[in-house]
């Protein structure tokens, strides 16, 4: 990418990575610089790697890899910035062109599948949890035979993810006759890859809470929001994907004020930043802002509702980066939770540090993660919690893998889960 579109204004990179002043506020924000101590693993050492890249003076760039490769794109660094540097924008640049357009196996094969053949996707992932339902996934571990094939990380997901789904969100709500595209749609909901293909009673409590406050609305027939070729690279790939959304959202005939909502706060942040995808091409950029626009978190667009009384517990909440520091998602969940758990709810220490889920994070680097976890796991732990809620796919997985090794006694759940089972008293 040639240039950024920031908190501060559109920039060239390199005007945006010479923004930072090395001050070192954002030290103290950076997860990875305080579980490590060192100087290339914060926020501004990443940016002055990236600098160094972009300046062609690395004597040997390859040294830069696995400091940018730890980032966890989180953000607090820039919440916490004066300058509002955009370090990770900066960081996926640096990798880039680190990368130099080799991408893992893994990540090709899925962005083509998601790209073009979503129904053979669907119908690989059904055989593969009908494999990991009968411990097949087990014996692949046992042999090393992905590991053979060079697919290393879907060995790491499968032991992470337990979740087999029978069915998918899309095919339970296809049936739904209620939420088809018609007059007086209130909102359309995207079923983003996490909940659709992971986590479908994510879904299912979100539709029934936006039906129950919101009143009537549709499905939204889009396409993955292309987070994951975003982040590995693959620019025209993250572009086409947005190019298939914002055309079936122009395509979809809800009335002009209607929110596209999702519940996976990272694809709702990423569908958010789509004009930065399009910033050097004038045609499509205003088409992306228009679609952005309509973009909403489901923590931003439900009404709070009465507490329940009868419910034991208490509850507490973790902050999904990409809800607080990309969009600036702070008092609203907390609103909803509050109003609907009353003085169940406690805060916990330290609620907006990353849990190392982070995408695919948590399987590439492991030990790292896993100490980000524990120290996340603690400050559950520190209030008592019996249930942590949360926005993010990767930090549902990630809290309740961390959870069942240190404290089994909590839960994670979705804000959508939580409120939902709270309403049905």
């Amino acid at each position: 990418m040639k240039s950024l579109i920031t908190k501060l204004g559109e920039k060239s990179v390199y005007d945006a990575v010479c923004g930072c002043t090395r001050c070192g506020f954002c030290s103290q924000a950076c997860p990875t610089h305080l579980a490590t101590g060192r100087e290339t693993m914060s926020s501004r050492g990443r940016n002055q790697l990236v600098r160094l890249l972009l300046e062609d003076r690395f004597e040997d760039p390859g040294s830069a890899q696995d400091p940018l490769s730890t980032c966890l794109l989180c953000g607090a660094c820039t919440t916490a910035c004066p300058g509002q540097v955009p370090t990770p924008d900066l960081v996926l640049e640096g990798r880039r062109r680190l990368r130099r357009g080799k991408v893992p196996l893994a990540v090709r094969a899925l962005t083509r599948l998601m790209l073009e053949r979503p129904a053979l996707l669907a119908k690989l992932l059904h055989a593969g949890y009908l494999a990991k339902r009968l411990k097949l996934d087990a014996f692949a571990a046992r042999t090393g035979v992905l590991r053979l094939l060079g697919l290393r990380v879907l060995e790491e997901m499968s032991s992470h993810v337990e979740e087999t789904p029978n069915y998918f969100l899309e095919e339970i709500l296809r049936n739904d006759k209620e939420m088809l595209v018609q007059p007086g749609v209130a909102w359309l909901y995207i079923a983003t890859c996490g909940p659709n293909y992971l986590f479908p009673k994510v879904g299912l409590a979100t539709v029934k809470l936006l039906k129950g406050r919101l009143g009537p609305g549709a499905l939204f027939k889009g396409v993955c929001c292309g987070l994951l070729a975003y982040n590995y690279g693959r620019l025209e790939d993250a572009r086409a994907f947005a190019k298939k959304n914002i055309e079936a959202f122009e395509n979809a005939g809800a009335p002009g004020s209607v929110p596209l909502v999702a519940d996976c706060s990272s694809c709702a942040a990423f569908m958010k930043s789509y004009p930065q995808l399009f910033a050097e091409d004038p045609a499509w950029r205003g088409r992306a802002e228009r679609f952005a626009s309509r973009v909403r978190d489901v923590l931003e667009v439900l009404p709070p509702g009465a507490a329940q009384p009868g419910k034991t517990g208490r509850v507490t909440y973790h902050d999904s980066c990409q809800a607080r520091h990309k969009q600036g998602l702070v008092e609203e969940p907390r609103r909803l939770l509050k109003a609907a758990l009353g003085d169940r709810f406690v805060e916990m220490p330290a609620s907006d540090s990353c849990c190392g889920g982070a995408g695919a994070f948590a399987f590439v680097h492991p030990r790292l993660s896993d100490e980000l976890v524990r120290r996340k796991v603690a400050n559950i732990a520190s209030v008592q919690a019996r249930r942590v809620a949360t926005s993010s796919t990767s930090c549902l997985i990630q809290l309740a893998r961390g959870l069942k090794k240190y404290y089994p006694e909590c839960a994670a759940l979705h804000v959508s889960e939580l409120l939902s089972e709270d309403s049905d008293g």
